[in-house]
């Protein structure tokens, strides 16, 4: 009997950067269909050819589409929470605070109208969807923090601030979607 070896694969550092590579290339081609098209416009196909490579490749690294868009929702979504956050941190009154929050999220939404459309109101799948309403949560309860905040200082009325955050993510996305 032949004794076979069996050896462990194991991937070197220049297969991992390659491959790193590659996947950041496919981030990248869908991010520039979405601020072109939204998310219609960054169909699996379209996504391959922007990237210059095989549709199939997807599929390795994002089994389903959904999973490629919502690698790309997360990180858009948190790059928009984290630019309000530094606004508020800036410091200021409870009321400079939130007016530049506001501020912030308005002129960045509209600086790249396609792609805050993508992520504010365009139909999206369920998981999309699931995605954006945490997100909204957390712009909620940024916003909250800073209202309750404002409610003990005196600055602003007393009032439920989570109400009052919740009323203004709501709004602050609906004034936007006639402009975007």
């Amino acid at each position: 009997m032949f004794d076979t070896i069996h050896m462990a694969y194991r991937e070197t550092d220049q297969i991992r950067l390659r491959k790193d590579a590659v996947r950041q290339a496919i981030l990248d081609a869908a991010q520039r269909l979405i601020g072109r098209g939204g998310f219609g416009a960054a169909q699996m196909a379209a996504v391959a050819a922007e990237a210059g490579i095989a549709t199939g490749t997807i599929y390795r690294y994002f089994p389903k589409q959904a999973d490629l868009f919502g690698e790309l929702f997360k990180a858009k979504s948190q790059r928009e929470l984290d630019a309000m956050a530094e606004a508020i941190a800036a410091g200021g009154s409870a009321r400079e605070q939130l007016s530049r929050a506001v501020l912030t999220f308005a002129e960045r939404a509209l600086r790249n109208r396609r792609q805050a459309y993508a992520l504010l109101a365009e139909p999206v799948d369920p998981q999309l969807e699931q995605l954006r309403l945490r997100f909204r949560r957390s712009f909620a309860q940024t916003l909250e923090q800073l209202l309750a905040a404002g409610i003990a200082s005196g600055e602003f009325p007393a009032q439920d601030a989570r109400v009052t955050a919740a009323a203004l993510v709501g709004a602050m996305a609906e004034a936007l979607l006639g402009p975007l």
